[in-house]
Protein backbone atom coordinates (compact mmCIF):
# COMPACT_ATOMS: atom_id res chain seq x y z
CA UNK A 1 0.00 0.00 0.00
CA UNK A 2 1.36 3.54 -1.35
CA UNK A 3 1.59 5.56 2.09
CA UNK A 4 4.13 7.62 3.06
CA UNK A 5 4.32 5.85 6.23
CA UNK A 6 5.73 3.20 5.06
CA UNK A 7 9.82 3.81 4.55
CA UNK A 8 11.94 1.11 3.10
CA UNK A 9 15.21 0.99 4.73
CA UNK A 10 18.37 1.85 3.13
CA UNK A 11 21.80 0.42 3.70
CA UNK A 12 23.78 3.73 3.23
CA UNK A 13 24.73 5.49 6.44
CA UNK A 14 22.66 8.49 7.95
CA UNK A 15 23.84 11.77 5.70
CA UNK A 16 25.77 14.34 6.95
CA UNK A 17 24.17 17.46 7.72
CA UNK A 18 25.84 20.63 5.12
CA UNK A 19 25.49 23.87 7.53
CA UNK A 20 26.51 26.95 5.35
CA UNK A 21 26.61 27.68 1.81
CA UNK A 22 30.22 27.48 1.52
CA UNK A 23 30.62 23.77 2.91
CA UNK A 24 27.82 22.96 0.08
CA UNK A 25 30.46 24.59 -2.80
CA UNK A 26 33.32 23.16 -1.36
CA UNK A 27 31.43 19.21 -0.73
CA UNK A 28 30.41 19.58 -4.25
CA UNK A 29 34.14 20.31 -5.94
CA UNK A 30 35.45 17.64 -3.65
CA UNK A 31 32.80 15.35 -5.41
CA UNK A 32 33.17 16.31 -8.75
CA UNK A 33 37.00 15.88 -9.06
CA UNK A 34 36.77 12.37 -7.67
CA UNK A 35 33.50 11.54 -10.03
CA UNK A 36 35.88 12.85 -13.23
CA UNK A 37 38.45 10.10 -12.83
CA UNK A 38 36.34 7.34 -13.92
CA UNK A 39 33.34 9.41 -15.93
CA UNK A 40 34.84 8.21 -19.13
CA UNK A 41 35.17 4.38 -18.78
CA UNK A 42 31.63 4.38 -16.78
CA UNK A 43 30.39 6.18 -20.14
CA UNK A 44 32.27 4.26 -22.28
CA UNK A 45 31.31 0.21 -20.25
CA UNK A 46 27.75 1.81 -19.33
CA UNK A 47 28.86 1.59 -15.68
CA UNK A 48 26.06 3.03 -13.92
CA UNK A 49 26.98 5.48 -10.96
CA UNK A 50 25.02 3.77 -8.08
CA UNK A 51 28.07 4.53 -5.61
CA UNK A 52 28.90 7.65 -6.91
CA UNK A 53 24.75 8.72 -6.20
CA UNK A 54 25.56 6.76 -2.40
CA UNK A 55 28.44 9.41 -1.89
CA UNK A 56 26.13 12.20 -2.78
CA UNK A 57 23.36 11.04 -0.45
CA UNK A 58 25.90 10.84 2.50
CA UNK A 59 27.75 14.45 1.80
CA UNK A 60 24.78 15.82 2.60
CA UNK A 61 24.95 17.65 -0.66
CA UNK A 62 21.47 15.95 -1.86
CA UNK A 63 19.67 17.69 0.97
CA UNK A 64 20.11 21.64 0.36
CA UNK A 65 17.59 22.65 -0.94
CA UNK A 66 16.07 20.94 1.97
CA UNK A 67 13.80 24.39 3.32
CA UNK A 68 14.73 25.81 6.80
CA UNK A 69 10.67 25.26 8.46
CA UNK A 70 12.03 21.59 7.92
CA UNK A 71 15.82 21.77 9.49
CA UNK A 72 17.13 22.59 6.23
CA UNK A 73 19.56 25.15 4.70
CA UNK A 74 18.43 28.59 3.47
CA UNK A 75 19.87 28.02 -0.29
CA UNK A 76 20.29 30.24 -3.18
CA UNK A 77 18.94 29.16 -6.42
CA UNK A 78 22.03 30.83 -8.17
CA UNK A 79 24.35 28.82 -5.87
CA UNK A 80 22.58 25.54 -6.60
CA UNK A 81 22.61 25.89 -10.22
CA UNK A 82 26.46 26.72 -9.89
CA UNK A 83 26.17 23.56 -7.61
CA UNK A 84 24.26 21.49 -10.20
CA UNK A 85 27.16 22.85 -12.83
CA UNK A 86 30.18 21.54 -10.67
CA UNK A 87 28.34 18.14 -10.54
CA UNK A 88 27.85 17.87 -13.93
CA UNK A 89 31.70 19.29 -14.95
CA UNK A 90 32.83 15.95 -13.32
CA UNK A 91 29.95 13.24 -14.30
CA UNK A 92 27.43 14.94 -16.68
CA UNK A 93 25.19 12.12 -15.94
CA UNK A 94 25.18 12.57 -12.65
CA UNK A 95 24.47 16.40 -12.79
CA UNK A 96 21.64 15.08 -14.87
CA UNK A 97 20.37 12.85 -12.00
CA UNK A 98 21.11 15.91 -9.73
CA UNK A 99 18.84 17.89 -11.89
CA UNK A 100 16.13 15.65 -11.51
CA UNK A 101 16.19 15.38 -7.43
CA UNK A 102 15.61 18.91 -7.00
CA UNK A 103 13.37 19.71 -9.40
CA UNK A 104 11.25 17.37 -7.67
CA UNK A 105 11.58 18.72 -3.91
CA UNK A 106 10.48 21.90 -5.45
CA UNK A 107 7.88 20.22 -6.48
CA UNK A 108 7.13 18.95 -3.08
CA UNK A 109 7.79 22.50 -1.63
CA UNK A 110 5.51 24.40 -3.64
CA UNK A 111 2.55 22.08 -3.74
CA UNK A 112 2.55 19.17 -0.76
CA UNK A 113 0.63 19.53 2.53
CA UNK A 114 2.90 20.00 5.08
CA UNK A 115 2.45 16.53 7.14
CA UNK A 116 3.75 15.40 3.92
CA UNK A 117 6.28 17.83 3.72
CA UNK A 118 7.38 17.08 7.16
CA UNK A 119 7.64 13.52 6.19
CA UNK A 120 9.86 13.50 2.92
CA UNK A 121 12.16 16.06 3.75
CA UNK A 122 12.88 14.17 6.85
CA UNK A 123 13.95 11.07 4.53
CA UNK A 124 15.51 14.14 2.41
CA UNK A 125 18.09 14.97 5.27
CA UNK A 126 18.59 11.09 5.97
CA UNK A 127 19.74 10.76 2.25
CA UNK A 128 16.62 9.64 0.52
CA UNK A 129 16.41 10.72 -3.33
CA UNK A 130 14.07 11.73 -5.68
CA UNK A 131 13.50 11.56 -8.89
CA UNK A 132 10.71 13.27 -11.21
CA UNK A 133 8.96 11.51 -13.99
CA UNK A 134 5.05 12.02 -15.46
CA UNK A 135 2.08 8.92 -16.11
CA UNK A 136 1.98 8.43 -19.85
CA UNK A 137 -1.85 9.12 -21.27
CA UNK A 138 -2.89 5.01 -20.83
CA UNK A 139 -2.42 5.24 -16.73
CA UNK A 140 -5.27 4.98 -14.64
CA UNK A 141 -6.02 6.32 -11.26
CA UNK A 142 -9.13 5.43 -9.99
CA UNK A 143 -11.00 6.56 -6.53
CA UNK A 144 -10.62 3.93 -3.93
CA UNK A 145 -10.94 4.29 -0.25
CA UNK A 146 -8.75 6.76 0.67
CA UNK A 147 -6.82 7.49 -1.62
CA UNK A 148 -7.02 5.84 -5.57
CA UNK A 149 -6.07 2.62 -7.36
CA UNK A 150 -3.07 3.43 -9.75
CA UNK A 151 -1.98 0.97 -13.07
CA UNK A 152 0.57 2.01 -15.72
CA UNK A 153 3.60 3.28 -16.75
CA UNK A 154 5.69 6.45 -16.62
CA UNK A 155 7.51 8.07 -19.61
CA UNK A 156 11.67 7.66 -19.62
CA UNK A 157 12.78 9.74 -16.64
CA UNK A 158 16.76 10.17 -15.55
CA UNK A 159 17.70 9.66 -11.88
CA UNK A 160 14.89 6.84 -11.14
CA UNK A 161 17.39 3.39 -11.18
CA UNK A 162 19.11 5.86 -8.98
CA UNK A 163 15.90 7.12 -6.89
CA UNK A 164 14.31 6.02 -3.20
CA UNK A 165 11.32 7.94 -4.35
CA UNK A 166 9.39 8.75 -7.48
CA UNK A 167 7.63 12.47 -7.70
CA UNK A 168 5.16 11.51 -10.75
CA UNK A 169 2.83 13.36 -12.34
CA UNK A 170 -0.47 11.96 -12.98
CA UNK A 171 -4.63 13.04 -13.35
CA UNK A 172 -7.13 12.11 -11.04
CA UNK A 173 -10.88 11.96 -11.85
CA UNK A 174 -12.55 13.67 -13.05
CA UNK A 175 -9.35 15.51 -14.71
CA UNK A 176 -7.30 16.68 -11.44
CA UNK A 177 -3.42 17.30 -12.01
CA UNK A 178 -1.67 15.58 -9.20
CA UNK A 179 1.74 14.04 -8.16
CA UNK A 180 2.30 11.43 -6.51
CA UNK A 181 4.96 10.09 -4.52
CA UNK A 182 5.82 6.27 -4.20
CA UNK A 183 8.47 4.71 -2.71
CA UNK A 184 10.88 2.50 -5.78
CA UNK A 185 10.34 -0.26 -2.99
CA UNK A 186 7.46 -1.08 -2.99
CA UNK A 187 5.91 -4.04 -4.01
CA UNK A 188 4.12 -3.30 -7.04
CA UNK A 189 6.56 -0.78 -8.06
CA UNK A 190 9.14 -2.03 -10.71
CA UNK A 191 11.52 0.09 -12.41
CA UNK A 192 12.72 -1.27 -15.77
CA UNK A 193 16.47 -0.06 -16.95
CA UNK A 194 15.50 0.63 -20.65
CA UNK A 195 17.38 3.58 -21.69
CA UNK A 196 19.71 2.86 -25.03
CA UNK A 197 20.30 6.83 -25.72
CA UNK A 198 24.34 7.32 -27.56
CA UNK A 199 24.93 10.16 -24.94
CA UNK A 200 24.04 10.32 -21.00
CA UNK A 201 24.43 6.70 -20.98
CA UNK A 202 24.94 6.47 -16.99
CA UNK A 203 22.13 9.25 -16.28
CA UNK A 204 19.87 6.72 -14.41
CA UNK A 205 17.22 7.06 -17.12
CA UNK A 206 14.28 4.39 -17.02
CA UNK A 207 10.48 3.79 -16.77
CA UNK A 208 8.45 2.84 -13.84
CA UNK A 209 5.64 0.33 -14.71
CA UNK A 210 2.91 0.01 -12.10
CA UNK A 211 0.91 -3.36 -12.26
CA UNK A 212 -2.04 -2.48 -9.53
CA UNK A 213 -0.97 -0.80 -6.61
CA UNK A 214 -3.03 1.84 -4.12
CA UNK A 215 -1.43 5.28 -3.06
CA UNK A 216 -3.30 6.46 0.09
CA UNK A 217 -4.34 10.33 -0.16
CA UNK A 218 -1.63 11.04 2.51
CA UNK A 219 1.24 10.59 -0.81
CA UNK A 220 -0.80 12.65 -3.43
CA UNK A 221 -0.50 16.66 -3.47
CA UNK A 222 -2.05 18.68 -6.13
CA UNK A 223 -0.46 20.17 -9.04
CA UNK A 224 -0.78 24.14 -9.45
CA UNK A 225 -3.75 25.58 -11.36
CA UNK A 226 -0.60 28.05 -12.89
CA UNK A 227 0.48 27.25 -16.20
CA UNK A 228 4.63 28.01 -15.43
CA UNK A 229 5.22 26.85 -11.64
CA UNK A 230 8.65 27.49 -9.39
CA UNK A 231 9.26 23.73 -10.22
CA UNK A 232 9.54 23.73 -13.75
CA UNK A 233 11.76 27.33 -13.60
CA UNK A 234 13.58 25.20 -11.36
CA UNK A 235 13.90 22.15 -13.48
CA UNK A 236 15.05 24.64 -16.51
CA UNK A 237 17.42 26.46 -14.88
CA UNK A 238 19.29 23.53 -13.08
CA UNK A 239 19.06 21.65 -16.79
CA UNK A 240 21.35 25.10 -17.74
CA UNK A 241 23.13 24.14 -15.06
CA UNK A 242 24.26 20.58 -16.88
CA UNK A 243 24.85 22.60 -19.89
CA UNK A 244 27.36 24.89 -18.41
CA UNK A 245 29.25 21.84 -16.33
CA UNK A 246 29.62 20.00 -19.94
CA UNK A 247 30.35 23.13 -21.45
CA UNK A 248 33.18 23.20 -18.44
CA UNK A 249 34.55 19.96 -18.97
CA UNK A 250 34.66 20.12 -22.78
CA UNK A 251 36.82 23.38 -22.17
CA UNK A 252 39.28 21.60 -19.41
CA UNK A 253 39.81 19.19 -22.14
CA UNK A 254 40.12 21.36 -25.22
CA UNK A 255 42.89 23.16 -23.18
CA UNK A 256 44.60 19.60 -23.03
CA UNK A 257 44.23 18.45 -26.29
CA UNK A 258 45.57 21.88 -27.91
CA UNK A 259 48.58 21.95 -25.29
CA UNK A 260 51.58 24.40 -26.66
CA UNK A 261 49.14 25.20 -29.96
CA UNK A 262 46.65 27.29 -27.86
CA UNK A 263 48.26 30.50 -29.40
CA UNK A 264 47.80 29.73 -32.92
CA UNK A 265 43.93 29.46 -31.94
CA UNK A 266 43.53 32.34 -29.48
CA UNK A 267 40.86 33.96 -30.93
CA UNK A 268 39.06 30.87 -30.84
CA UNK A 269 39.67 29.96 -27.36
CA UNK A 270 38.96 33.43 -26.35
CA UNK A 271 35.47 33.63 -27.78
CA UNK A 272 34.75 30.06 -26.46
CA UNK A 273 36.05 31.34 -23.10
CA UNK A 274 33.76 34.66 -22.60
CA UNK A 275 30.72 32.29 -23.76
CA UNK A 276 31.20 29.67 -20.95
CA UNK A 277 31.30 33.09 -18.81
CA UNK A 278 28.02 34.61 -19.88
CA UNK A 279 26.69 31.82 -19.73
CA UNK A 280 27.29 31.49 -15.93
CA UNK A 281 26.39 34.98 -15.63
CA UNK A 282 22.83 33.97 -17.37
CA UNK A 283 22.62 31.27 -14.64
CA UNK A 284 23.89 33.59 -11.50
CA UNK A 285 20.59 36.00 -12.77
CA UNK A 286 17.74 33.58 -13.58
CA UNK A 287 18.54 32.07 -10.24
CA UNK A 288 17.96 35.96 -8.48
CA UNK A 289 15.12 35.74 -10.04
CA UNK A 290 13.35 32.10 -9.11
CA UNK A 291 14.34 33.25 -5.70
CA UNK A 292 11.96 36.21 -5.71
CA UNK A 293 9.33 34.16 -7.59
CA UNK A 294 9.12 31.34 -4.27
CA UNK A 295 8.67 34.23 -2.35
CA UNK A 296 5.76 35.65 -4.62
CA UNK A 297 4.74 32.78 -6.24
CA UNK A 298 2.31 35.04 -8.11
CA UNK A 299 5.09 36.57 -10.43
CA UNK A 300 6.35 33.20 -11.97
CA UNK A 301 9.98 33.27 -12.96
CA UNK A 302 11.49 32.50 -16.36
CA UNK A 303 14.76 30.55 -16.15
CA UNK A 304 15.65 32.49 -19.59
CA UNK A 305 19.30 30.66 -19.37
CA UNK A 306 18.82 27.38 -20.44
CA UNK A 307 19.16 28.36 -24.37
CA UNK A 308 22.43 29.97 -23.88
CA UNK A 309 23.51 27.04 -22.04
CA UNK A 310 22.47 24.55 -24.03
CA UNK A 311 24.04 26.19 -27.44
CA UNK A 312 27.27 27.28 -25.78
CA UNK A 313 27.99 23.61 -24.06
CA UNK A 314 27.14 22.41 -28.33
CA UNK A 315 29.90 25.23 -29.30
CA UNK A 316 32.57 24.14 -27.28
CA UNK A 317 32.15 20.46 -27.64
CA UNK A 318 32.81 20.99 -31.34
CA UNK A 319 35.38 23.44 -30.51
CA UNK A 320 37.08 20.65 -29.14
CA UNK A 321 37.34 18.65 -32.10
CA UNK A 322 37.24 21.71 -34.73
CA UNK A 323 40.65 23.17 -33.10
CA UNK A 324 42.22 20.45 -31.73
CA UNK A 325 42.27 18.24 -34.48
CA UNK A 326 43.47 14.96 -34.70
CA UNK A 327 44.57 15.04 -31.00
CA UNK A 328 41.02 14.92 -29.60
CA UNK A 329 40.28 11.77 -32.07
CA UNK A 330 41.36 9.17 -30.63
CA UNK A 331 38.67 6.49 -29.66
CA UNK A 332 40.31 5.68 -26.31
CA UNK A 333 40.15 9.65 -25.42
CA UNK A 334 36.54 9.14 -25.59
CA UNK A 335 36.28 13.29 -25.81
CA UNK A 336 33.20 12.92 -28.06
CA UNK A 337 30.81 12.01 -25.36
CA UNK A 338 30.75 15.76 -24.45
CA UNK A 339 28.97 16.54 -27.91
CA UNK A 340 26.82 13.45 -27.07
CA UNK A 341 25.71 14.43 -24.29
CA UNK A 342 24.57 18.08 -24.63
CA UNK A 343 22.36 16.94 -27.61
CA UNK A 344 20.97 14.10 -25.81
CA UNK A 345 20.31 16.27 -22.79
CA UNK A 346 18.71 18.93 -24.97
CA UNK A 347 16.67 17.03 -26.17
CA UNK A 348 14.15 16.90 -23.40
CA UNK A 349 13.88 20.60 -23.53
CA UNK A 350 10.34 21.69 -25.23
CA UNK A 351 12.21 24.61 -27.06
CA UNK A 352 9.14 25.86 -28.84
CA UNK A 353 7.05 25.84 -26.20
CA UNK A 354 9.32 27.83 -23.89
CA UNK A 355 9.96 30.03 -26.64
CA UNK A 356 6.40 31.32 -26.98
CA UNK A 357 5.75 31.18 -22.95
CA UNK A 358 9.32 33.68 -22.56
CA UNK A 359 7.60 35.42 -25.55
CA UNK A 360 4.31 36.05 -23.55
CA UNK A 361 6.25 36.49 -20.54
CA UNK A 362 8.57 39.30 -21.47
CA UNK A 363 5.83 41.20 -23.82
CA UNK A 364 4.51 42.45 -19.78
CA UNK A 365 8.26 43.79 -19.56
CA UNK A 366 8.93 41.44 -16.96
CA UNK A 367 12.39 41.39 -17.46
Amino acid sequence: MGTVSQFHESLRPPAHRIESEEEAISTARDLAAAFRQQASERDINRILPFAELDALSVSGLTAITVPPDHEGLDMSNALLAEIVAIIAEGDASIGEALESHFSALETLRAQAAEDLKASLFARVLLGDRFSGAAFTDGAELTAEGPGYRLSGRTRQAPGILFADWIAAAATAPPSRPVTLYLARGEEGVQVVDDWDGFGQRTNGSATAIIGTFHVNADAIAPAPSSGHSTGISLGLLLKAGVSLGIARAAWSDLMTAIGDRSTTVLPQIGERAIRIEAMAAALERAGRKLDIAQVNPVDAAMADAHFLAGETALDTANALFELAGETSAGIGLNLDRHWRNTRIHALSLPRDKLLHTAGEYMSTGRI
